[in-house]
């Protein structure tokens, strides 16, 4: 679409305003709006002024005037709003050098998809994650010196199974995969979330209900290319957590807010492309593994630690990632073995459908961020030749001590991968693809307003384990 077409749509769908959004350093949508009449050409040119240092990650205030320029591809009519809206996604520039701004994440997934054309490897580079996400009937919370506490409640879950004004056919811990309604209470409301994704132009392809009790659910969208990909994901948090809020319930893509219980995940699918055929495949390689997709693999597991500052990037990432539960934490590959942190889908035997699966991510990610992160560590892999472990086809959650000590694993708290990210980041550097100032301000804005803010408060069940002591 082109800046004059996208003028046309607005027109054409009568909208009365036009909504601006951008993504900022840590994945949040932010936005403005303004009279569509004002939605001219010359937007595309100029751009819209907003203040830089009100925005996580991004300026200092005395360089605070950022412009925002529309991008007429990502234009969708807004499917809540009560005044027919449009929502055009931008990218972030400097209002004097017209640069690009390098903290823009929209940008980072921009360079990352020229970054594997000018190497030759590829041409595109296709990306289908799967987020999960919980439902709550409700969630309360408060911080203070004084005390702390959170609630969640779900009339599915199986605390909720004696009362007995309850609804009944509540769901047992970890019994939440696949049952049919009334079990899944769920049914309606996901298929209201996916009717509204495909007005977005977002093509679904399944959804049900997750492992975990108290509403966790999953929709699974279309595989797109990185970029478009993250626009998508972008659109589909904003429409879960609306239909959600519209129908009385609250959506959280917190990876893990329930104890006791399976975390919510985002396995994410991967393959390069060129000139039209799938480089992943080679049908006399290993679940159907061309070298490259090996290397590729080699690159992802090499590069874990730091990858999952991107991929699973809160501290509440770590309650899900612990060792001696089901938790993709073995840095190893498989075919079909759910317990690696790499994963051979092997549901299909079309050279189309080869790709890898990356199963440590979470869907509080930053998608931008963390599908280039996987983009780059892949291609490192590939130009090094980075061979990964062998291939190990066992329960490597049942292994004796004597083989599992062999195994790395993914690290355990956010300040850990954050440590590996400053360690290990050249690979990012590639192309100019991430830059160091965007680093070195994503580690230093989470290591001081969340690993700091969470080690420095009582947690309550510290309370329980000391307070007679």
């Amino acid at each position: 679409m082109t800046p004059k077409e996208a003028v046309k749509f607005v027109q054409d769908n009568e909208a009365l305003v036009v909504d601006i959004r951008f993504t900022d350093l840590l994945g949040t949508w932010q936005h403005f709006s303004i009279n569509a009449k004002h939605f001219t050409e010359d937007i595309f040119e100029d751009g819209l002024a907003f203040d830089g240092s009100s925005i996580r990650g991004f300026q200092s205030i005395n360089e605070s005037d950022m412009l925002l320029v529309p991008d007429p591809r990502s234009l969708f009519m807004d499917p809540f709003t009560d005044h027919p809206t449009a929502v055009i996604i931008c990218h972030i520039e400097d209002p004097i050098t017209r640069q690009r701004y390098s903290r823009d994440p929209r940008f980072v997934a921009e360079k990352a998809e020229s970054f594997l054309k000018s190497t030759g490897l590829g041409d595109i580079a296709y990306f289908g994650p799967e987020a999960e996400f919980f439902v709550f009937d409700s969630l309360a919370f408060s911080n203070t010196q004084k005390g702390a506490f959170y609630s969640v409640d779900s009339e599915e879950a199986h605390w909720n199974s004696g009362k007995e004004d309850g609804a009944g056919f509540t769901i047992a811990t970890k019994q939440g995969y696949f049952p049919c309604p009334p079990v899944d209470k769920l049914q309606d409301l996901r298929s209201s979330m996916v009717e509204t994704m495909d007005e977005a132009g977002i093509e679904v392809e399944m959804h049900h209900h997750e492992v975990a009790s108290a509403g966790q659910c999953e929709i699974d969208m279309r595989f797109d290319t990185l970029l478009t990909m993250a626009d998508k994901l972008m659109k589909y948090k904003y429409i879960v957590r609306q239909v959600a809020y519209e129908n009385g319930y609250f959506a959280t893509f917190m990876p893990k807010p329930l104890f006791g219980d399976n975390g919510s995940g985002m396995h994410i699918h991967m393959s390069i492309w060129k000139s039209g055929q799938n480089m992943m495949y080679d049908e006399t390689g290993y679940a159907g593994l061309s070298e490259l997709a090996r290397f590729y693999i080699g690159g992802i597991l090499k590069h874990a630690p730091a990858l999952l500052a991107f991929c699973a990037p809160t501290t509440n990432s770590y309650r899900r990632l612990v060792p001696g539960y089901e938790a993709p934490i073995n840095l190893m590959y498989s075919q079909r073995n759910r317990s690696a942190c790499v994963r051979i889908p092997m549901v299909s035997k079309s050279p189309r459908a080869k790709r890898i699966e990356f199963r440590a991510p979470d869907p509080q990610a930053n998608p931008y961020l963390a599908f280039s992160a996987c983009l780059m560590a892949g291609i490192d892999g590939i130009q090094n030749r980075i061979e990964p472990p062998k291939p190990l086809d066992k329960d490597l959650y049942e292994l004796p001590a004597a083989e599992r000590k062999g195994i790395q694993t993914t690290p355990g708290s956010l300040r850990a991968t954050l440590h590996a990210l400053k360690e290990d980041h050249e690979f990012l550097l590639k192309g100019d693809v991430f830059t160091k100032d965007l680093i070195e301000t994503y580690i230093e804005y989470k290591l001081l307003n969340e690993c700091d803010a969470v080690d420095l408060r009582p947690h309550p069940y510290e309370f329980e384990l000391y307070s007679g002591a």
